[in-house]
């Protein structure tokens, strides 16, 4: 059974996050996007475990229900610590298999944080401590450090992370199996660290709205409980663990270094060479993704880990609608066609992946059409992401706008 999972979202008691972001928006924005697994996000928080309890029905072992969406509990924390001098920030994603163990869960973190103040709550605890403390709790629960690369809040980032796994998870390193790459990186770039060979390497949205779930996810093919699911992620099964979507990591908004302030967005070296500061204001830049990937990384750009979980680079089709359109995403005239689309074909994964060209050009506007298919080909332009701005996208080029001004006047 091929599944689309996205573990990691957010609920409506997260800050910054839609007050859509209830069970009711998800199981609907699930379907039209075409993802079959969700994770609940937030189960520490009380309102939102409270909603989830009465709404959520039991499935299969580990697995509950809402509508046609299916949901395994997991919630993010934020986890703040001292080693040293050096004050450490690191999210984690917490996977638990019922509602028992989530009760316990959450009276141990109660100790160390309110877990009513924010749906992913912030705990004076070590990674390490929480680590053994929930497995203790039940042995089926385990975390995948999120958002690795982030500068901020992630296990390898610029401004509180650590350069190794095992500096933050000491004793306890051998019970993290999974990584999340986080929309700032793929899988390519984290090949190019042999330490992380041994690792799954997910992809989730991290969606704190509706329409952000799915933008990236794990596709598996495998029998739909909590067992599964945990040790196709541990063993690594390519049989199982088919591949994951992906930003393009470029779009993402820490890719590279830069000043948002200032307007700069700066490559790595170029950073190197004026010492990580801006060269506008001379203030101390914001290190990217890249730049700690290739500061940590022991293997050359460009290299391919043999038996490892493909991927697939994907835009969200909203945005290539707006770009066809040449209009914003929010836009009415977007929305209808999306809608129209989606009614069409089923789902907006089906779309971008599956749907052969011949019906694309067919029954699709041509613009629009070709945009999927260079999407699909990996033949977009994008501006890099940095200190906190998402990437610009460049699907059609001033070449294709030439072309259709000319085409006018025939």
């Amino acid at each position: 059974m091929e599944i689309i999972a996205d573990f990691h979202i957010h609920s409506k008691y997260s800050r910054a996050t839609s007050p859509q972001m209830d069970m009711e928006h998800l199981n609907l924005s699930a379907i039209k996007k075409g993802i079959q697994l969700l994770g609940t996000g937030d189960f520490t928080h009380p309102l939102w475990l409270l909603e989830l309890k009465k709404t959520l029905e039991s499935f299969a072992q580990g697995i509950y229900r809402y509508g046609e969406t299916f949901f395994i509990l997991t919630c993010e924390v934020c986890n703040i610590f001292y080693r040293g001098n050096k004050a450490h920030q690191i999210h984690n994603i917490i996977f638990a298999p019922d509602f028992k163990t989530v009760d316990e869960i959450n009276k141990l973190l109660s100790n160390y944080g309110n877990l009513s103040a924010d749906g992913r709550p912030m705990l004076r605890l070590e990674a390490a401590q929480m680590l053994k403390d929930i497995i203790n709790i039940n042995p089926l629960n385990f975390i995948v450090p999120a958002h690795i690369w982030t500068p901020h809040f992630s296990l390898f980032g610029a401004n509180s992370g650590f350069d190794k796994i095992e500096e933050c998870f000491k004793d306890y390193t051998k019970e993290v199996f999974a990584l999340e790459t986080g929309l700032s990186s793929d899988p390519a770039m984290n090949w190019r660290l042999s330490k992380l060979d041994d690792y799954a390497l997910i992809s989730n949205s991290d969606a704190h709205s509706p329409p952000k779930i799915g933008r990236e996810a794990n596709v598996f093919d495998l029998a739909l409980n909590y067992t599964e699911i945990k040790n196709t992620l541990k063993e690594k099964d390519r049989s199982k663990f088919l591949y994951t979507i992906e930003f393009f990591p470029q779009e993402g908004k820490y890719h590279f270094d830069g000043h948002r302030k200032c307007n700069t967005c700066l490559a790595p070296a170029e950073s190197r060479k004026n010492n990580n500061l801006c060269p506008r204001c001379h203030r101390k830049v914001t290190v990217g993704v890249m730049h700690r990937v290739e500061d940590l990384s022991d293997r050359d750009k460009g290299f391919i880990k043999e038996k490892s979980i493909p991927f697939k680079n994907l835009i969200p089709l909203i945005e290539i609608i707006a770009k066809a359109k040449g209009v914003g995403v929010g836009t009415k005239a977007v929305q209808i066609e999306y809608d129209e689309l989606i009614k069409k074909f089923g789902n907006e994964i089906n779309i971008l992946l599956k749907v052969s060209e011949g019906d694309l050009r067919g029954q699709v506007s041509e613009k629009i059409a070709a945009g999927i298919l260079r999407v699909r080909n990996n033949e977009v332009k994008i501006h890099p992401g940095y200190d906190g701005e998402y990437g610009k996208i460049e699907i059609f080029s001033s070449l294709d706008e030439k072309q259709e001004k000319q085409l006018t006047f025939f």
